[in-house]
C-alpha cells in the first residue's frame, strides 16, 4: 500500500513555482496496477521517484509498505564506469539479496556474454536496456515502477522480457508510465491524471485517458 499524506512538490520557473503535487492525500492498495497519465511536464517521473524514496516532497509524507522497485526506464539506476557484474552486485547489496544468485539471473537472462563484464560505458544502448531490465526482474517486489521503458533488445528479447514481466505482476502490483495509450489499456485496471499539481483517480483506464485528452485542449496559464 502506497500513502500520501498531505505531499507538496514544486520547482521554480520564472521566478514562480510550478506545482507537481499540491496538497495530495491518497491511498493507493496493494496490487493496484495503476497508470500514471499526464502531459508532458506534468510530473509523472518526479512523482514516481517520490514514491520510490529518490526525491523527497517539499512538504507532506508518503508511506510505502512493501518492497518497491525503482523506477525502472530511468538512467540512473547503472553506473557507467562499472562492470555490468559491478552494477548487478551493488544493487543486490542495496536491496538485501543474494548478489551471486542476482548475477547468475541477470547474466542468463540479458544475454550479454563477455560484455557483462566490461563497463558498462562500453554498453549499447540495447545491451544497456536488457542489463537495467534484467537487474528489475532479478528482484522480487510487491510493486513495479515503471517510466516508459519494460524491455529492449531484438523480437525475440522482447518476447521473453514480456512473458516474465507478466509473471511478476501475476502477485505484485504496478505503477506505470508510458505515452502508448495501447499499454496503458493492456497493463493497468485503473489510473490517476496528473495535472497542475492535482490529481484525479479513475476506476476505468479509458476514462482517465479521456480525462487526458480534454486536459490537453486546456492550455495551462503561466502562473499557479
Amino acid at each position: 500500500m502506497i500513502q500520501l499524506e498531505g505531499v507538496t512538490k514544486a520547482y521554480r520557473y520564472k521566478g514562480v513555482p510550478k506545482y507537481i503535487a499540491r496538497d495530495i492525500t491518497a491511498t493507493i492498495p496493494k496490487g493496484a496496477k495503476l497508470a500514471l497519465i499526464g502531459r508532458n511536464g506534468a510530473g509523472k517521473s518526479t512523482m514516481m521517484s517520490m514514491i520510490a524514496g529518490n526525491l523527497n516532497p517539499d512538504r507532506g509524507r508518503i508511506t510505502v509498505t512493501g518492497a518497491i522497485s525503482w523506477p525502472i526506464g530511468l538512467t540512473g539506476t547503472i553506473q557507467g564506469d562499472l562492470t555490468g557484474i559491478q552494477n548487478v552486485r551493488f544493487l543486490g547489496r542495496v536491496y538485501g539479496v543474494d548478489t551471486d544468485e542476482l548475477v547468475d539471473f541477470v547474466g542468463s537472462f540479458a544475454d550479454l556474454g563477455m560484455n557483462f563484464a566490461e563497463p558498462v560505458r562500453t554498453y549499447s544502448s540495447g545491451m544497456r536496456g536488457r542489463l537495467a531490465f534484467g537487474m528489475a526482474m532479478g528482484i522480487r517486489f510487491e510493486t513495479y515502477l515503471i517510466d516508459e521503458v519494460t524491455a529492449a533488445g531484438d523480437a525475440a528479447f522482447r518476447k521473453k522480457s514480456n512473458r516474465l514481466f507478466e509473471e511478476r505482476l501475476a502477485d505484485a502490483g504496478l505503477i506505470f508510465i508510458s505515452h502508448s495509450e495501447g499499454q496503458l489499456r493492456e497493463r493497468c485496471t485503473s489510473a490517476a491524471v496528473l495535472e497542475m499539481g492535482g490529481i484525479t483517480f479513475f476506476d476505468n483506464v479509458n476514462d482517465a485517458i479521456a480525462q487526458h485528452h480534454r486536459n490537453l485542449q486546456i492550455s495551462i496559464p503561466e502562473r499557479p
